[in-house]
């Protein structure tokens, strides 16, 4: 049985494993922190080409937060020591800034989650470097539709099935595999919190969805199959047959009568190519 609890000024900030439900005055400070992530992955779309170094980005994404008066919320999480996660082409997931340096075709994802006077803005966005083959832009494009298809199903009543099959449905039916080793979350005054957004699942099955809900929704989608394995760093994911992976995320709340999406780009850059 699922648990929730209303929060009140006087709520655990620690994760319960119940499901927080939100007044509508919360709202707004995840929307001002969803914005920053956005204006955070706006500020790099110029910077996203071939010879720019993955550390370089990140620093560019750190300073975005800076400015905003934000940290990140990464910097020191579980001894993380980036303001982002960048990952290139096979790599699925937390990839870790460095030297490496961006090449005409990679596709490349970048998560960011500034924190911003108490609230935590999550949000991931797909790059094209260069001169993308069509079968990425494929992967990019479908990968999308998968977030927009699961954002559709979240509203009141419906359940966190439903919009797992939504994603998993459309992947599916382009013969792409869905990861299962990682999944959405709860978020908010945490980082982390219940529920767990899983991105393959069935119409009707697990948490229902209720007004005050907030939560991110990040499916990642494999050309192949969707198994994962994590490298040698402890945090790297990438495909086991080193195919293309691609994911976008955002960050929503439930209201009484759909959701709102916290994460829009300000500047129109939500789905690739982005004309800077």
């Amino acid at each position: 049985m699922t648990d929730y609890v209303t929060v009140t000024s006087d709520a655990p900030t620690t994760r319960t494993g119940a499901i927080k439900l939100h007044p509508r005055a919360d709202f707004e400070g995840m929307h001002r922190a969803g914005r920053l992530a956005a204006e955070v992955l706006d500020a790099l779309v110029p910077h996203v080409v071939p010879g720019v170094t993955t550390g370089e980005l990140d620093a560019i994404a750190f300073g975005v937060m800076q400015s905003a008066g934000a940290v990140p919320a990464t910097l020191g999480y579980r001894g993380y020591t980036h303001a982002s996660c960048i990952s290139i082409n096979h790599v699925v997931c937390h990839g870790i800034p460095s030297e490496r340096t961006l090449k005409d075709g990679d596709i490349v994802n970048i998560d960011v989650t500034p924190l911003l006077d108490g609230w935590h803005g999550d949000s991931s966005r797909m790059y094209l470097v260069g001169d993308v083959s069509i079968k990425a832009r494929r992967l990019v494009d479908v990968t999308y539709e998968c977030l927009m298809l699961g954002i559709e199903q979240a509203r009141p009543g419906n359940t966190m099935g439903d919009v797992a099959h939504a994603i998993q449905r459309h992947a599916e039916k382009h013969r792409y595999g869905v990861v299962r080793d990682f999944c959405g979350h709860g978020l908010g005054r945490l980082f982390h919190d219940a529920p767990e957004v899983v991105h393959v699942g069935k119409p009707g099955t697990g948490p229902e969805l209720k007004p005050g809900m907030f939560f991110t929704i990040e499916p990642m989608v494999n050309i192949g199959r969707p198994d994962v394995k994590l490298l040698d760093d402890g945090w790297t994911a990438v495909t086991r047959d080193r195919s293309l992976s691609a994911q976008f995320e955002h960050s929503v709340g439930i209201t009484e009568d759909g959701c709102e999406i916290f994460t829009l780009s300000p500047g129109g850059f939500d789905r690739p190519p982005y004309a800077a």
